[in-house]
This record gives structure tokens, sequence and C-alpha cells, in this order.
């Protein structure tokens, strides 16, 4: 044992036993290794900090000096070692994620939920926002991981994705609607509707990718709210489109009709983790209850 924590927890064991002898029993050590690094000690600070007396040892003027700094190292180290005890059995520490909304509708509340009961000492502090916003603060060590969305085939550089789903797109229109009853809807049958969206910029929307195609929605109302959209369209204002993961908050009063995936595309959905950097267990476990949950269902369809 040669580290300087090795050196103050011989030195405190011999300053308890008074003796050598002793201490090497309790410890496990020879006498002699137990006297080399007591002289290593000694040399590091420049002075003796025993007394070697004919039976046994006492400490020093300089070795009572030392006492109470030696017994502050060691309470601290303990502490420390159990806090990373604690971390690595997920039995303390704190794991920071972000969502963007619609996955804070059901995939990721039923994660934390199933998180929150399976390790109750992990502090999950939980942050809402676009998934630009996720991939800003994961770079800047902000994050743990996030639920981050992406339209299939656009890139989303920086951070290590982990994908979890891929997630459909929905119409949403009032019940009275004439095509409430659809399986399935194109968008070229929709472009006399008006549409409720969060932008009235269509290249700022869910229907964004439609948009090489040449589709060209009649953005009426500019709402960014999900209950606010179905909202107005519920009275019959226009339609929108909603994506599955925010499905399962759908009133009774709005239908969701799929759309066609040649116009609508399904959305990427992943878990980011700031790349090149090692997981912690609690990243590795809410990873793991991710990916559960959306294959249990994490985009409900009511």
């Amino acid at each position: 044992m040669t580290d300087s924590h090795g050196l103050y927890e011989v030195f405190l064991r011999v300053a308890r036993d008074g003796s050598f002898t002793a201490a090497a029993q309790g410890l496990g050590y020879t006498q002699s290794a137990v006297s080399r690094q007591i002289q290593a000690l000694e040399e590091e600070w420049g002075t003796a900090l025993f007394d070697r007396l004919p039976r046994g040892v006492r400490l020093t003027e300089a070795g009572r000096l030392l006492l109470p700094h030696a017994e502050g190292m060691r309470d601290r180290l303990r502490a420390a070692r159990a806090e990373l005890d604690a971390l690595r059995s997920l039995g303390g520490g704190m794991l920071r994620i972000g969502a963007f909304a619609a996955a804070d509708v059901s995939l990721v509340p039923r994660t934390m939920a199933a998180f929150g009961e399976r390790y109750p000492d992990v502090t999950v502090v939980h942050t809402e926002g676009p998934t630009a916003k996720h991939v800003g603060l994961l770079a800047e060590g902000g994050l743990d991981m996030a639920v981050l969305s992406t339209p299939d085939g656009v890139p989303l550089p920086g951070p290590q994705l982990h994908h979890l789903l891929d997630e459909p797109m929905y119409v949403a229109l009032p019940r009275a609607h004439r095509f409430a009853g659809r399986a399935l809807l194109r968008l070229v049958e929709l472009a006399d509707e008006q549409w409720i969206e969060g932008d009235v910029r269509p290249e700022q929307t869910l229907l964004a990718p439609a948009l090489a195609s040449g589709f060209r929605p009649r953005v009426a109302f500019r709402v960014n709210d999900w209950t606010a959209k179905q909202g107005f369209v519920a009275a019959g204002l226009g339609i929108t489109v909603l994506p599955a993961l925010a499905a399962g908050a759908v009133r009774s009063d709005v239908v969701l009709v799929p759309v066609d995936p040649a116009d609508l595309p399904c959305r990427k959905i992943y878990a980011g983790t700031p790349r090149g950097l090692g997981h912690s267990p609690a990243v590795s476990a809410f990873l793991e209850l991710l990916r559960t949950t959306a294959t249990a269902g994490g985009a409900v369809i009511r």
C-alpha cells in the first residue's frame, strides 16, 4: 500500500493502537511493512510523527498536529466512496433528461415513473423544449440524455443517437368532418382545408416534409399548444397534424386519421447522449427503460 490515502490509514491505526506490531496485526500487514509506511510518511512531511519507545510508539507534537487532518481526510474519502458506490448501484446521484413536447405526453413520463419505482434514490431533473435546444444542452454538458426527433432522412448531427421508434403522423379532424371515418388520408385530399399549425411558415411545421412534393397548406391560425390546437380543430376552425407520440392525449371530440407515409414519412425518435462520453449507470438504466416503453407502445393511439 503506497498511496497517500493508505499511508494515512496506517498512520491513524498506529496512532490508535500505539504500536507498529498491533497496527500491523489489525491491518493484516507485516510489522516491517507498517514501519516502512510510517517512515515514508515522515519523509514526506520532513519530521518524525512518532517517538519510538521501548514498548510501542507515541505521537510526537507534529504527529498530534497531523492527527485531526488525517482523520478529516479519512472521513471525506469514506464519504466519497459511499457516494460513488451509491452512484454505481443507482442508490443516489442525479439524472438530467430533456424531451420535446410530444414525447412528454406519454413516452417520457411513463419511463420516468418506471425509473422512479426501480431507483427511487436517483434524482431526475426534467427539461422540456425543442430538439435543437436539447442538442445544444447535450453538447454543453447541461443534459445527460434527451429524447430527440427528426424527419426521416434528415440527419441530426452532434449527439450519439439511440433509435427508439419511427413515429407516424396523423391528421386531427373534428368528429363531423367528412373524412373522419377514413382509414388513411392523402394530403392532396386536404388541399382545400384550413390548417391549425404552430407556425405560419409550413417549413417550420410537421408538414415540412410534404413541401418538396408541392403541397402548400392554407395556414389559418397559429397555435403552439397541443391542447389548444385540438380545441380549434374540435370547433371546426381547421385541421392539424398530430404526431403519434401526442395521440395519447387526444380529446374525445377529435378524430385521428393516419396520413399516408408517402406524403408524411414517419418521424425518427432517438435518445441522444453526449458523443464520446461513457454512459453513467443511471443513463444506461433510463435508456433501457425508454426502449422498453417505446416497444410496448410509447406512441399510443386511441
